[in-house]
């Protein structure tokens, strides 16, 4: 299958790829209907992308890495997921759904630059252990198609935070 990312962190960046897309057509998009398409599409996007992150991707990694790394990517998840809620829960809100959409792809964008940021970031860093990353992707893959058909047939719940809700 040609199409099938050749590991894990493949994968990942793929989504990234994906989601950086959806982000530009967003900002080419006129207001209205488009753009709530738009932003619902992206947010579910993000939802599966982190669940599978932080269920399966980062705990192979939690003490094989640097730590803070590990952590510092649970909070930016958590601060997306507070933006990712909230467009959720306001997509008819064409005044502010424009600003709150810019706010979340500058958020990914700075999160993916750190994962793929070469020599020090995430992934560079994962490539260097002994995890399996195609073992990985195997696992990641079937929780994205469980993920993807829940999105088509009842719809994904809010996205859960991670570190920020544990701490208060």
């Amino acid at each position: 299958m040609p199409d099938t990312p050749t590991d894990a962190i493949a994968l990942l960046k793929a989504d990234h790829r994906k989601v950086e897309a959806l982000f530009d057509q967003f900002e080419g998009a006129r207001a209205g209907t488009r753009r709530r398409t738009l932003a619902e599409q992206i947010c579910n996007e993000l939802k599966i992308h982190t669940m599978i992150e932080e269920e399966i991707f980062y705990p192979a990694f939690r003490d094989r890495i640097e730590e803070d790394t590990l952590n510092e990517a649970y909070v930016e998840h958590d601060g997306a997921k507070v933006l990712i809620n909230d467009i959720m829960a306001t997509l008819d809100d064409d005044e502010m759904l424009a600003a709150k959409v810019k706010v979340l792809s500058e958020e990914i964008r700075h999160h993916v630059h750190e994962e793929e940021l070469r020599g020090d970031g995430m992934f560079a860093q994962c490539r260097k252990t002994d995890v399996d990353l195609v073992a990985l992707r195997d696992s990641m893959g079937e929780r994205k198609q469980a993920l993807m058909l829940q999105a088509k047939s009842g719809g994904l719940p809010a996205a859960q935070l991670s570190v920020l809700q544990q701490a208060a």
